[in-house]
């Protein structure tokens, strides 16, 4: 078996859940973290059957402690759907911020590389289509989405003063609109929706 060791912090997600499988089939041994806030247990049900899967129940706004080294964080840990953000602002507020912290002292601690999945919410209502890159966005900080959009935009910050300051070995992935299977019904965001009505 490989020695190699991941920590997905948002495991039990719909994104994460996937990554979870990905990574236990190319022979890394997977720790799973997730507190249940959105993700579901029915979705790494199966992966306890890796011998190399461990799951840990924890808030990673509280931090976390690995008693392993680690080669790898992907930190997809976010209440991302609108229904979850606006039932829990602070909480979707805390994890990009401690929660961004705590993880990426984890990766300074280990050496390991760590990836932020981020967000195409940073753009805000963007005033170009398609965004590049380069584009820094059009966000109002107090709007609906403000809980979800800052908390990104927070974490890229974040991310980028421990690669100046600390020398982490970091990636940010800027995720646009994704479905696919395991993602929840009560999700809020327009595939979902479509789908749940042509279901009922």
């Amino acid at each position: 078996m490989s020695t190699k060791r991941v920590l997905i912090a948002g495991g039990a997600g719909f994104l994460g859940s996937h990554l979870c499988r990905r990574y236990l089939d190319d022979g890394w041994l997977v720790t799973c973290v997730d507190n249940y806030v959105t993700g579901r247990r029915s979705n790494i049900e199966s992966l306890k059957e890796y011998a190399g899967f461990n799951f840990v129940e924890a808030d990673i706004v509280a931090g976390l402690i690995s008693t392993e080294p680690l080669d790898l964080i992907l930190h997809m840990a976010s209440l991302a759907s609108p229904p979850f953000y606006k039932k829990f602002p602070i909480e979707t507020l805390m994890v990009g911020a401690l929660g961004t912290q705590h993880m990426l002292e984890l990766a300074v601690e280990n050496n390991a590389r760590l990836v932020f999945a981020s967000t195409s919410e940073v753009y805000g209502d963007p005033q170009e289509n398609p965004q590049k890159e380069s584009y820094w966005g059009h966000v109002n900080p107090i709007g609906p989405r403000s809980m979800y959009d800052e908390s990104k935009r927070f974490g890229e910050a974040m991310v980028r003063a421990y690669v100046t300051t600390r020398g982490a070995n970091v990636g940010i992935a800027r995720i646009f609109n994704t479905y696919g299977p395991d993602m929840r019904f009560d999700d809020g965001r327009v595939i979902t929706n479509f789908l749940g009505q042509i279901i009922r």
